[in-house]
């Protein structure tokens, strides 16, 4: 059977990865660390998409350490992110799972002869780590990281490095995410963009985003 797309890529969080969970635990660590209230796991949730560190400072806003403005130009700002990491680091693969299907997709498009990446903002210790955490690794051809290159989703270099390390044509590839920053992504990159409807898109439905289709797990790929 020839294979619909020659390179699929994935975003991370919410699309093959619930980490919502474990990322809530590391950042109530951190707050509590510094004597700060706690947020809920929904709250976090809504923040996840622009990598951790975004998430973070919404967090410390939320928490009253001033506007996301303030937050994100205070001199304590570091220190913070510093404990965060500490606390991720160690959270990561604890409480976080994959989606139904991502497994035993990802294995049967490998075994297809179709590429195979990861276009994430998520840095790329913590991607690296949630990977390892799930043995995904073995199944992915490249990872691009929010620190991979100078910019990020829905920036659509990540996309483009990766169709150029393979030498594949934007019809021959496909973006499948959970986010409106992924339907962004894909469509200024000019690829097709699949969806998810289970994943983090700040308490949007991702239908409303105008992917090119939404799919309920990750199986339908194979179709």
């Amino acid at each position: 059977m020839n294979p619909t797309f020659d390179l699929v890529m994935f975003d991370l969080d919410g699309t093959l990865v619930e980490t919502a969970p474990e990322i809530c635990d590391a950042v109530n660590d951190t707050l509590q660390h510094f004597g700060l209230p706690a947020v809920t796991q929904a709250q976090v949730a809504d923040w996840i998409g622009h990598g951790t560190r975004e998430l973070l400072i919404q967090a410390l806003s939320h928490s009253g350490q001033g506007s996301i403005a303030e937050v994100r130009a205070s001199d304590s700002l570091g220190q913070i992110a510093a404990e965060f990491d500490t606390h991720y680091q160690r959270r990561c693969g604890t409480r976080s799972q994959l989606y139904p299907q991502v497994r035993e997709a990802l294995t049967a498009l490998r075994q297809r002869g179709v590429k195979l990446a990861v276009v994430t903002n998520k840095e790329g210790r913590f991607a690296t780590t949630v990977l390892n955490a799930h043995q995904l690794l073995p199944l992915l051809d490249c990872v691009v990281s929010g620190d991979t290159l100078p910019t990020k989703k829905p920036d659509p270099a990540g996309i483009h490095q990766c169709l150029a390390e393979f030498g594949v044509p934007p019809t021959r590839a496909l973006f499948v995410g959970d986010s409106r920053i992924d339907v962004a992504t894909a469509r200024n990159a000019g690829v097709p963009v699949w969806a998810l409807p289970y994943g983090y898109n700040m308490g949007q439905p991702i239908d409303a985003c105008g992917p090119d289709r939404v799919i309920s797990d990750c199986s339908l790929l194979l179709n």
